[in-house]
């Protein structure tokens, strides 16, 4: 049985990512699976005895040469502690394989994924009852604080892991968390356009927020389900139902490293995370509907150096609104991202409690809502 199962909206863990019940010396079969995104099936069978790996046997429908790489591997993995970390079994694997060793479909960093979840050190989507919170209109200062409360409460395993759709009303500017007020925002345009400017927990680059006019979307969840996976691969794996969702509605999208989401045709999104200490993770994106391209480079300071990447001169055709693209009503293509979310992971519709809104409404006036927060990097 998984550590991290849920049943029931609110369950609690029975285990922190931090105390995971280890292994004891007793023989212990263990099996693993992990589907690499955009790749091959990788399984593990293994035995650990007086806390180590034993009898390792690794399987999959990938590709691998020489043939003998694939002993080479087993072996790798065998005599390993079972208190190694993902790094730890990654590096083995490399070190382990032939020089001329080729692996298709797969990796070393995959093989450790695998071996992690044998060791219910690593979860998948499946181990986790998942929630979804359909959007409802708040205050975009709320919204931002929300997503700390709900990220600390998944960590703590006070709430199952949630997808929540945002909505607001208030033109708002919602800016990283290392980010210059000064050198990402207007003020002049700030002031004539009437924009809310909020700071929120994560990194990466300003959101220009107008009602209707985009779609921004927050994952909690634990962060054993990207054990083992990269910072930079953990963004298209935490989205890969968010590009079922929009091919369902005839877009082909896909990740622009290391956040952007786009199509051929244009930018049409970027991502932010956020992990806590507490074994809590943010994962968030915002993707444009019907952006006002021309208030936002009147809002944002978007530099030449920004671009200087992205293959254009203008921040005008960096963004490419889903509603040209689409054809659809913004409300339509929330309701199949929300139909493609739950029919993949089982989600059960949920709501915000009202000790979770009463909390943020706090940390607002104690935080997201103060100058020092929103001028910590001024």
């Amino acid at each position: 049985m998984r550590a991290f199962a849920f049943s029931g909206k609110m369950d609690i863990m029975t285990s922190s990512p931090e105390q995971q019940p280890t292994i004891n010396d007793a023989d212990t079969h263990l099996h693993g699976e992990y589907k690499v995104p955009g790749g091959k099936l990788v399984v593990v069978d293994l035995d650990v005895m007086s806390g180590k790996f034993a009898n390792v046997s690794l399987s999959g429908d990938f590709f691998l040469e020489p043939d003998e790489a694939l002993q080479a591997i087993n072996a790798a993995l065998t005599g390993l502690p079972d208190s190694s970390t993902a790094a730890d079994i990654a590096a083995a694997v490399t070190a382990g394989l032939p020089r001329d060793a080729v692996l298709f479909g797969f990796s070393a960093e995959a093989v450790a994924v695998t071996v992690r979840r044998a060791l219910s050190k690593a979860t998948s989507w499946a181990d986790h009852q998942w929630e979804v919170i359909p959007p409802s209109v708040l205050p975009t200062q709320v919204n931002v604080a929300l997503d700390e409360v709900l990220t600390e409460e998944v960590g703590a395993g006070l709430r199952n892991p949630t997808l929540r759709f945002w909505d607001w009303e208030e033109p708002s500017v919602v800016i990283g968390s290392f980010q210059s007020v000064r050198n990402e925002v207007d003020p002049e345009g700030v002031a004539r356009h009437g924009i809310t400017v909020v700071r929120r927990i994560s990194g990466g680059g300003a959101m220009f927020m107008e009602a209707g006019n985009c779609i921004t979307y927050s994952l909690y969840l634990p962060q054993t389900l990207v054990d083992g996976i990269s910072f930079a691969d953990s963004y298209a794996f935490l989205d890969a139902w968010v590009m079922a969702a929009l091919e369902k509605l005839g877009i082909t999208a896909f990740y622009v490293p290391l956040n952007d989401i786009a199509t051929e045709q244009g930018k049409i999104g970027g991502a932010a995370q956020k992990r806590l200490a507490n074994g809590g993770m943010l994962h968030h994106v915002t993707m444009s509907y019907d952006i006002d391209a021309d208030k936002m480079v009147d809002v944002l300071r978007i530099g030449k150096e920004k671009l200087s990447d992205k293959g254009t001169r203008s921040a005008k055709k960096r963004v490419d609104p889903l509603r040209r693209q689409t054809g659809l009503a913004r409300a339509a293509i929330l309701a199949a991202m929300q139909e493609v979310f739950v029919e993949r992971y089982g989600a059960e519709e949920s709501r915000l409690t009202e000790a979770e809104l009463g909390e943020a409404k706090k940390r607002v006036e104690a935080k997201f809502g103060t100058d020092e927060w929103l001028n910590r990097v001024p």
